[in-house]
């Protein structure tokens, strides 16, 4: 139990830190569930269940903005049209996750396709970054997350239909979708926030719903002691995020990822992850 307590901290320091950063917190869990020989449960049930943490998270960050569109919903059209605009963009990896989920677990929930997913994806993300013509759209936009048009919306949900593949990331896929749309990094990282609060929460309480009956006393325990210390980590995480992007581009998580990706590969052929 002690063992399986501090593999439980451990994937959630890594859940935590990476869910909101564009380097795909399933792709390390995969991973780190892997190194660490960590099967006190089925998976994938904790590496989605501890999302929960994210959610509460980005919940108790944006409290007072979340608040407001809520109990201005009925009276205001801007709070209806964010609200409508996240609907927008999560409803097509939603859909496609809920009817492609056991194809997607059994296909591609392995070391071998995160490693692959994460340069990929590394590789995106500095060629957008890159783009002249994209950067100078960018500088000229003064925008944020409340001000995301319905093509915007559309188009940022099209790019994060590739977030069902683990090691894409749903955060990479949805802030390079906004800033492709033509968002600032705030405002496509924003967003990207908001989007985790309908995509994570209603992951993590299908996949709840649909395991109970098969896990124990002990593992439920373990799932609880995940969400809150994931929680904890992902609201420090969100803070550091904002303050990175506010100096600097996306070019180093970019670099991150390949770098990521190889040391995965590296270890496969050695045995080191299995």
């Amino acid at each position: 139990m002690i063992e399986d307590v501090v593999k439980v901290f451990i994937l959630s320091l890594i859940q935590g830190v990476t869910e909101f950063l564009p380097v795909s917190s399933t792709g390390h869990l995969i991973v780190g569930a892997a190194v660490l020989r960590f099967d006190a449960m089925l998976p994938p049930v904790f590496e989605i269940f501890i999302q929960i943490g994210a959610v509460a998270a980005v919940l108790v960050y944006y409290r007072k903005s979340l608040g407001w569109r809520l109990a201005r919903l009925p009276s205001s059209s801007e709070a209806r049209r964010f609200w409508l605009m996240i609907a927008v963009a999560s409803a097509p990896v939603g859909a496609l996750g809920i009817i492609f989920q056991q194809e997607i677990e059994l296909l591609f929930f392995s070391p071998q396709v995160v490693a692959a997913s994460l340069i990929f994806g590394g590789i995106a993300i500095i060629l957008v970054e890159r783009m002249p013509r994209l950067q100078r759209r960018i500088a000229e936009v003064s925008s944020d997350a409340s001000s995301v048009t319905m093509r915007q919306a559309a188009l940022i949900g099209t790019v994060q239909v590739l977030a069902l593949i683990p090691g894409m990331s749903r955060s990479a896929s949805s802030i390079v979708g906004g800033m492709i749309a033509g968002l600032s990094r705030r405002a496509a990282t924003e967003f990207s926030f908001f989007l985790a609060i309908p995509l994570l929460g209603s992951a993590t309480l299908y996949k709840f719903v649909t395991t109970f009956d098969s896990l124990g006393a002990e593992e439920l325990l373990l799932l609880l002691l995940g969400a809150v210390l994931s929680g904890v980590f992902s609201w420090l995480a969100i803070d550091l995020l904002l303050k990175f992007i506010s100096r600097r581009s996306f070019v180093a998580f970019g670099c991150y990822r390949i770098a990521a990706g190889a040391l995965i590969l590296l270890g496969l052929s050695s045995g080191i992850i299995s």
